[in-house]
């Protein structure tokens, strides 16, 4: 009955469209009257529906407990010679089923969820990380209270941070400390990570200007 209560809906709705773009009065007035006759249909339709749907029993359904998303922010971490490690506390992380904490590795990000721990979902992630890490190799492991994710480093190389934000932030902060004390000492750390991480053609353009500065002397 709820299909075809439907589909009556969908046909006055078709016959309103039609209406609208009618110029002649008698396709007006013939279109109008089946309207009227599909409404009258529907009226009676939906009566007998809500009566029926009053009479027939209601399946109890247990009302499931309401959960909501908690972002994990406080984490301490570390690293070795081949891994990058978040340590992260979190109570009673130890009693929710395995199957309810899932981590998701990228090269540069990672993505941690812990279901329903006491009504709560738990999610931490990090994205930008400062250098690739090999998602096959990283692990996830519940010891107690405390998580600790492993991400495995795809280059044997010491991070100076978790983030390339992080990184950025601490560059930025530098340079803002040199320019109070030292502008030109300010200037030539900018010059300096402009060649360092630009290509070839940046690398020739720096040294150019470089060259020609020297040859002229400071104009500051």
């Amino acid at each position: 009955m709820a299909r075809k209560i439907d589909e009556l809906k969908k046909d006055v709705a078709e016959i309103e469209n039609f209406e609208k773009h009618a110029t002649r009065q008698k396709v007006k007035d013939i279109l109008s009257i089946e309207k009227r006759k599909l409404l009258s249909e529907l009226i009676k339709l939906e009566q007998q529906y809500v009566q029926t749907d009053k009479t027939e029993p209601k399946p109890t359904v247990k009302p499931a407990s309401a959960s909501y998303e908690v972002k994990l922010n406080n984490y301490a971490w570390d690293q070795s010679q081949k891994f990058v490690k978040f340590y992260i506390t979190l109570p009673k992380v130890n009693t929710v089923p395995a199957d309810n904490i899932q981590c998701v590795f990228n090269e540069k990000s990672l993505d941690l969820k812990v279901k329903n721990l006491e009504n709560k979902d738990y999610v931490f992630n990090v994205t930008r990380l400062l250098h690739e890490i090999e998602p096959k190799n990283s692990t996830c492991k519940v010891k107690n209270d405390l998580i600790l994710i492993n991400c495995a480093k795809k280059e044997d190389i010491q991070w100076s941070h978790v983030t390339e934000w992080e990184k950025k932030s601490s560059e930025s902060k530098k340079l803002d400390a040199d320019d109070k004390s030292d502008p030109s000492a300010s200037l030539m750390s900018l010059m300096k990570n402009m060649y360092d991480s630009g290509d070839d053609e940046m690398k020739r353009t720096i040294a150019k200007a470089w060259t020609e500065s020297q040859q002229k002397g400071p104009t500051f």
